[in-house]
C-alpha cells in the first residue's frame, strides 16, 4: 500500500518550501511542495535526491534534505533543485496539488482533462484520501480539480459531499460534473431525487458538446428522452465521433434495433466493438453476443467468450450468465418444459 511521505519529513524551512524539479514524463515542472513532490515521486518509482548546489548553504540543505526523506522515497532517479536555482521550464507552472489531483483521479471521458494526462476510470482504494487531500487544495484554483474532489468523495461513498463538489464544479462549467450530478439527481443517490433538474444538467452538458451528456439524455435517464429518435441517433453518431465509449454503446443500440434510422447490424457491432476496446462493460457484453451469434460479422465463440470474460470482470451480470451458458450450452427438459439437466463440456 503506497505510504504518501508527509511534509514534516521533507520540509525544511518556509522559504525552501517551494522547489524546482523534473518530473516523472523527465520535463521540468515548477511550483512543487515537497511533500508532492516526495508523493509523486514515490508513486513513479523515482528517487529523490540532489542535484549538485550552487552554495555552501544549499550543499548544507541538501544534506539535510537527502538526510530527511522517509523510505518511501528510495527507488529509481528523480534530480531537484532548490527554488534559487535557475530553471528554464518547457511547462507552464502548475501547483503540486493540482498535478497529484490530475494524476490519481482524473477522469478520461472529462472534456476539461489535459491532453497529457490519462486519467482513471476507477480511483483506486488506496489513493481516494490523497485524492481528496490534494484535489480539496487545488480546488480553488482549477474546477477540474472540484470535479476530481467530487468523484473522489464519490469513490469514498461520501456521496452529499460528492453533489456538493459537483454542484460547484457545475457552476463553474464543468459538464462532465453536470453529468454525474445529474446521475445523483435522476437515482437520488446522497441527494433528493429530482429527474427534472438532472435532465435540465444532461441537456446543457449535450449542447456543450459533452459525449456522456448526449448519451444520458438519449438514455432517457432524468426522466424523458428527445422527442426525435432520428435527431437523437445524429447527436449521439456526433458524440461518438469524438470517441465517447457511452455514446458508441447508445447509436449501437438504436443501429441494431433500428431505432431513428435503419436497422444496421454491422455498424452496430462496429459501435460495440469501438465502446468494448475502451472498456464499457455493457458494449463488452454486446460484443460477446454479436460474436457468439454471428450477429453484423463473423460467428466467434473463442471472441465471444472473451468479451464475456471483460465485461463479468467489470461486474456485468448478463455476461456472468452468458459465461455459465457457454459452459453448459445444452439444457435438457422433462415433457412438462422444466429444466432437468444441463450438459456441460
Amino acid at each position: 500500500m503506497d505510504q504518501p511521505c508527509t511534509r514534516s519529513a521533507v520540509v525544511l524551512t518556509a522559504s525552501h518550501e517551494i522547489i524546482h524539479g523534473i518530473g516523472p514524463d523527465l520535463s521540468f515542472v515548477t511550483g512543487f511542495r515537497a511533500d508532492a513532490v516526495c508523493l509523486m515521486a514515490h508513486r513513479s518509482g523515482l528517487k529523490v535526491g540532489a542535484q549538485k548546489p550552487v552554495s555552501d548553504h544549499d550543499s548544507e540543505t541538501m544534506v539535510k534534505l537527502r538526510e530527511a526523506l522517509p523510505p518511501c522515497c528510495t527507488v529509481g532517479l528523480c534530480l531537484l533543485m532548490l527554488a534559487s536555482v535557475p530553471v528554464r521550464s518547457t511547462v507552464r507552472a502548475q501547483s503540486a496539488d493540482l498535478v497529484l489531483c490530475d494524476r490519481i483521479a482524473a477522469d478520461p471521458a472529462d472534456p476539461d482533462k489535459p491532453a497529457d494526462v490519462k486519467g482513471v476510470t476507477e480511483i483506486a482504494s488506496s489513493d481516494i484520501a490523497t485524492a481528496i487531500k490534494f484535489c480539496k487544495r487545488a480546488a480553488p484554483a482549477a474546477r477540474r480539480a472540484l470535479y476530481q474532489l467530487g468523484r473522489a468523495f464519490a469513490a469514498n461513498r461520501q456521496m452529499p459531499e460528492a453533489a456538493g463538489a459537483y454542484r460547484k464544479a457545475a457552476d463553474k462549467g464543468s459538464t462532465a460534473a453536470m453529468v454525474e450530478l445529474g446521475t445523483l439527481l435522476a437515482s437520488g443517490s446522497g441527494v433528493p431525487r429530482d429527474e427534472t433538474e438532472a435532465h435540465s444538467l444532461f441537456a446543457r452538458a449535450a449542447a456543450a458538446g459533452n459525449p456522456r451528456g448526449v448519451a444520458e439524455l438519449v438514455a432517457g435517464n432524468g426522466g424523458s428522452t428527445p422527442s426525435d429518435p432520428a435527431q437523437a441517433r445524429a447527436l449521439l453518431a456526433k458524440a461518438a465521433e469524438t470517441n465517447s465509449a457511452e455514446a458508441q454503446f447508445q447509436l449501437g443500440l438504436m443501429m441494431a434495433d433500428g431505432v431513428g434510422g435503419p436497422k444496421d447490424d454491422v455498424a452496430a457491432r462496429a459501435m460495440f466493438e469501438k465502446a468494448a476496446a475502451q472498456g464499457h462493460a455493457d458494449a463488452l457484453d454486446w460484443m460477446g453476443n454479436f460474436a457468439e451469434s454471428g450477429r453484423g460479422g463473423p460467428e466467434d465463440r473463442d471472441a465471444a467468450k472473451g468479451y464475456y470474460e471483460k465485461a463479468a470482470a467489470l461486474g456485468n451480470e448478463d455476461a456472468k450468465a452468458a459465461l455459465e451458458r457457454l459452459k453448459c450450452p445444452l439444457v435438457l427438459k422433462n415433457k412438462r418444459g422444466e429444466v432437468w439437466t444441463h450438459l456441460c463440456f
